[in-house]
C-alpha cells in the first residue's frame, strides 16, 4: 500500500526510545515542513487540477498537527528548539529532477513517500510509546499520513501516465531508503 522499498529496520524504536523528547521536537519541525511543502506546491502549481483545494487542506491539517505537537511539548516541559536536520529530506529533495513537468511529478512522489514513511513510523510509535495519550495521538496520525500519501500519489496519477508514476515511484522509493540510511546514527523520526 505505501510503496516503501524496505520496512523500518527491526530495533528502530529501541534506538530512539531513550531520545523520545528529541523525536517529539523533530516531529514538530516535520509537521511545519510538511505544511510548507504543500503550501509551496499550491503557489507553484495553482492551475493544476486538484492542487489548490487538496493541498490547501493538507496545509491546514499539517498546521493543526504542528499546534498539537506544540501542546505535547509544553505538557512534557520540552522546549521546541532548532535541531540539526537528518540528511533524509535533503537526500530526497536532491533526487527531484529540475525540469518540468518531471519536477512536479517528483515533488508529489517525494512528498508521498515522506508521508508513507511517517505513517509507518507513527504505527510503530503508537504500538510502543509508554504514554497512552501520546500513543493514541500517533495512532490517529497513522491514518492522517496514510491519507496524505494517497492524496499525493493520487494527484500524480491524475496528472501523469500510470506507468510513468509507478516507475518513478519505485525509483524514488529506493532512494528514500538510502536517504534513511544516510542518517543512521542520528535519532530522528526519519533515521535508519
Amino acid at each position: 500500500m505505501l510503496n516503501l522499498a524496505e520496512p523500518t529496520r527491526p530495533g528502530w524504536y529501541d534506538f530512539i526510545e531513550d531520545h523520545l523528547d528529541l523525536i517529539l521536537i523533530d516531529h514538530a519541525h516535520l509537521e511545519k515542513r510538511a505544511a510548507s511543502t504543500a503550501l509551496s506546491m499550491v503557489f507553484r502549481y495553482t492551475g493544476r487540477e486538484g492542487v489548490p483545494r487538496q493541498l490547501g487542506e493538507v496545509v491546514q491539517e499539517e498546521m493543526e498537527h504542528f499546534t498539537r505537537m506544540l501542546d505535547i511539548l509544553e505538557e512534557r516541559d520540552v522546549e521546541l528548539r532548532r535541531l540539526e536536520p537528518a540528511p533524509y529530506a535533503k537526500e530526497l529533495v536532491a533526487a527531484i529532477r529540475p525540469e518540468e513537468p518531471h519536477k512536479f511529478l517528483d515533488k508529489l512522489l517525494v512528498a508521498g513517500l515522506i508521508e508513507a514513511r511517517s505513517c509507518e513510523r507513527f504505527s510503530i510509535l503508537g504500538e510502543h510509546v509508554d504514554d497512552d495519550g501520546l500513543a493514541a495521538f500517533y495512532r490517529e496520525l497513522f491514518e492522517a499520513e496514510a491519507n496524505h500519501y494517497t492524496l499525493y500519489t493520487g494527484l500524480a496519477r491524475r496528472h501523469f501516465p500510470q506507468q510513468e508514476v509507478e516507475n518513478r515511484l519505485d525509483e524514488l522509493a529506493h532512494i528514500e531508503v538510502e536517504a534513511l540510511k544516510a542518517g543512521c546514527e542520528i535519532p530522528r523520526l526519519h533515521s535508519w
